[in-house]
């Protein structure tokens, strides 16, 4: 049986995050799609993996038995559960009957001012504008949200696996 190399995981982790993000941007883009700030934070954390999973990669494949790639890799879990609560939380919002539930009207933490901030650095990439309760688009049953919590799960078992690998390559 074939197993990848430990860079090789990182690498496939770094190219699906990096696919989600950019997916994330051109379907907001091309669909007229109104992201909420639990979206554009999701689209942050997938940005955060991608360059996190390739640093990792670069560092074990310079150093296999080195702790540096490790140390990267091991930062995608925590990221990864980040991503995992942030899109389960919003899941649960969009099953909420309408009006029940919001993510508006307190006042703004972290993660807001956090969104806040980056849509006046970068207004392409992280305006807020719309709100978390919404299912703006459903695919083959499953909201944004829902593909983003499952795309969070396969992140954190790919780091898992990925630091595994090269815990036994060692």
């Amino acid at each position: 049986m074939i197993r990848p190399s430990t860079p090789s995981i990182w690498l496939m982790l770094a190219a699906g995050c990096a696919a989600a993000a950019t997916g994330s941007l051109l379907s907001t883009a091309w669909l007229g799609l109104e992201p909420c700030h639990l979206c554009v934070f999701q689209r942050l954390l997938f940005m955060v993996l991608t360059v996190v999973a390739l640093g990792a990669a670069f560092a074990s494949r310079r150093s296999p038995s080195g702790r540096a790639g490790w140390l990267l890799g091991g930062l995608t879990l925590p990221i990864s559960v980040t991503g995992i609560g942030v899109a389960a939380y919003q899941s649960w919002l969009q099953h909420q009957p309408l009006d029940q539930a919001s993510c508006t009207g307190g006042p703004p933490g972290l993660i807001e001012r956090l969104v806040e901030w980056l849509g006046q650095q970068m207004p392409a990439w992280f305006m807020a504008t719309g709100f978390c309760e919404d299912e703006a688009l459903v695919i083959l049953g499953l909201s944004l949200a829902n593909w983003a919590l499952l795309s969070f799960i396969l992140c954190l078992g790919i780091g898992v696996w990925a630091l595994v690998q090269g815990e036994l390559a060692d």
